[in-house]
């Protein structure tokens, strides 16, 4: 899925699209759409902090099929190519939905600070002057992609400015997508008669998974070669949410089920799902019936008439926002093209589509908390929670709370998650409450089963608090941007592991905000805010020593005799002014005087106190 290509002579990103657009144009009857896009080149720096990096932010369209970074750097010294500049390698890293977090120095991050993955790509010089790159992602995931590049951290090695042109590193990305036009839109609880011709290698689907599903089942029925059934099916059922399948996607051989049935627990929530049925090699056409059905796990009794939606839509604990219905409301209020809005649950169309009623899940999903934003200034945000800030854990279900980060806008911060436990509600049971932190759809604690916090196509953060330990708390720097479920379950300890308590409901006091930078950089450091073209994000820049994300690794840093002593002697070195005081005093240079007098005075506090 990811690589690097170095393009040899002769070979450009258009030419590799070109290999792109003849392979999946083996997909079927396909129209490709080829966009570019191109930033401005930008001097880079060597690496000390994140500050000192330069982001690029880039937009891939959905149904991207193919997306080719061109990385282009090259060499300037006063004004004309940098030949005799040294080589320098240049570090590039890429994340989806928010800046990358880069740790190149290998420092000590804080304490209860998660590090999101990216990937690195290093570049070195093929010619004198400039040298380039390219980072090919199959299938990626739509929206937004942040680039950050630096340069290696500096030796340390001072040379005198002005005797020498400076050597400047400039970098440049550019974005090439190719995207498809008019993927199949398969609707839940419907079955569609398909075929893929011979000359064709597989057919690309995607469905839309609403709010509040639990599980997603792609079936395969009736399939045949040639119309004639067989007892296997020569194909393979991929799925995959928000970008189409790759190699290493949720797949079932079909050869093998009979009838083929793909299910994805868990689903993410308000996302595409794409699903890809791809033949055998054969010299035959592939005749089969495909549909989604999704189950439900609302509550039972809400309302299905659209004319008549639950009450609880409109109370803070309830499922429902403002576009919070469930999926029976959904497709009750939906006009599918071709099919009639009073559809029986299996009525059968002129062309062969087949409903089927969503089934429900004996599993209820629980009820969803909103939590109100706060906004206090630039990436400082609380979010309250109705009722709170302390929240009663029953013992017999989840309380479940949704956060909503903004987009783009609070992916430049740090998320912060609070939990405390109050020990006096708790009689003295064994009792500990279980949380999971997680992006896209919330990830529920069964009951008798193991504390985790992770589902087959997702994981999230966990965290617990008990009698030992009533205090945590969860740093996430850069955080995705849409909505964060955390879910909290109080379990009791036993011989054979963690049950369901009786009769103990656990209160926990939650506080979850926003912030620049984790800690606002401690002693050692500054929080700076930054910008790239219209993006904004937070940075630590350290002093004395000091690194780590929030200047907390004192590895390096300078001792406190250290710091006193050039202190007093960039301090003390202002008592050169004292001669040429004296000098205009004695020639009555009055106003020469003070102004060295002046000088000298405001220079020592200057220097005394921008120390750490």
């Amino acid at each position: 899925m990811w690589q690097l290509e170095r393009p040899g002579p002769g070979c450009s990103p258009p030419r590799l699209l070109l290999l792109v657009y003849s392979f999946f144009c083996a997909a079927g009857d396909c129209l490709f759409v080829t966009d570019y896009f191109t930033r401005t080149p930008r001097k880079l720096n060597a690496f000390n902090s994140f500050a000192s990096v330069e982001l690029f932010h880039f937009n891939v369209p959905e149904d991207t099929m193919m997306a080719v970074w061109n990385l282009i750097t090259f060499k300037e010294q006063g004004g004309t190519f940098g030949d005799s500049c040294p080589n320098r390698n240049v570090t590039v890293y890429f994340r989806s939905g928010a800046p990358p977090v880069i740790n190149p120095l290998h420092t000590h991050f804080p304490r209860d600070t998660v590090i999101p993955g990216s990937f690195a790509v290093t570049l070195t010089w093929t010619l004198p002057n400039r040298t380039t790159g390219a980072f090919n992602v199959t299938s990626p995931l739509p929206g937004d992609w942040f680039l950050a590049a630096h340069l290696p951290k500096d030796e340390g090695k001072i040379s005198v400015k002005g005797l020498s042109e400076e050597c400047q590193y400039l970098f440049q990305p550019q974005l090439i997508v190719q995207k498809l036009i008019g993927i199949s839109v398969l609707y839940p609880g419907y079955f569609i008669d398909q075929m893929i011709p011979v000359h064709n290698r597989s057919a690309l689907y995607k469905v839309f998974i609403p709010n509040y599903i639990s599980k997603v089942k792609v079936q395969l029925v009736n399939c045949s070669t040639k119309n004639k059934s067989n007892d296997t099916c020569p194909v393979v059922l991929k799925i995959r949410a928000r970008a189409p399948p790759v190699h290493n996607s949720s797949a079932l051989d079909c050869r093998e089920w009979n009838p083929c049935e793909l299910v994805a627990l868990v689903p993410a929530w308000e996302q595409w799902y794409y699903i890809l049925v791809e033949r055998y090699l054969s010299n035959s056409d592939v005749y089969f019936r495909i549909g989604v059905q999704v189950t439900d796990c609302s509550k039972s009794h809400l309302s299905k008439d659209r004319a008549q939606p639950s009450s609880s839509m409109n109370m803070p604990q309830s499922f429902g926002t403002a576009m919070g219905f469930s999926l029976s409301e959904t497709l009750l209020m939906a006009s599918l093209p071709g099919l009639s809005q009073n559809a029986s649950p299996l009525h059968t169309s002129e062309d062969s589509i087949i409903y089927l009623a969503p089934t429900a899940d004996t599993n209820k999903c629980w009820p969803i908390r909103p939590t109100l934003r706060n906004e206090l200034d630039t990436f400082s945000v609380h979010f309250y929670v109705f009722f709170g800030p302390n929240i009663s854990v029953p013992p017999d279900r989840a309380a479940v709370f949704a956060i909503n980060l903004m987009p783009v806008l609070d992916s430049g911060g740090v998320l912060n998650m609070e939990l405390k436990l109050n020990l006096s509600t708790l009689k003295g049971a064994n009792l500990t409450v279980f949380g999971c932190l997680n992006h896209g759809m919330p990830l529920f604690l069964r009951e008798n089963s193991s504390p985790k916090c992770e589902s087959e196509s997702a994981a999230g953060f966990f965290l617990s608090v008990n009698v030992s330990s009533n205090i945590t708390k969860l740093r996430i720097p850069y955080p995705q941007t849409g909505t964060w479920y955390l879910g909290l379950r109080s379990l009791c300890a036993t011989e054979h592991g963690f049950e369901a308590c009786t009769n103990v409901t656990a209160e926990v006091y939650m506080r979850s905000y926003l912030t620049p930078c984790i800690n606002d950089c401690g002693t050692y450091g500054q929080c700076k805010l930054l910008r790239t073209n219209n993006y904004l994000y937070a940075a630590c820049e350290c002093k004395a020593g000091w690194d780590g994300w929030g200047c907390t690794d004192n590895s390096e840093a300078y001792s406190y005799s250290f710091q006193l002593l050039s202190t007093l002697l960039l301090c003390l070195s202002n008592l050169m002014f004292v001669p040429p005081v004296a000098i205009a005093i004695r020639s009555h240079y009055l106003l020469e005087a003070s102004v060295y007098i002046f000088t000298m005075f405001f220079s020592t506090f200057y220097h005394a106190c921008d120390q750490p």
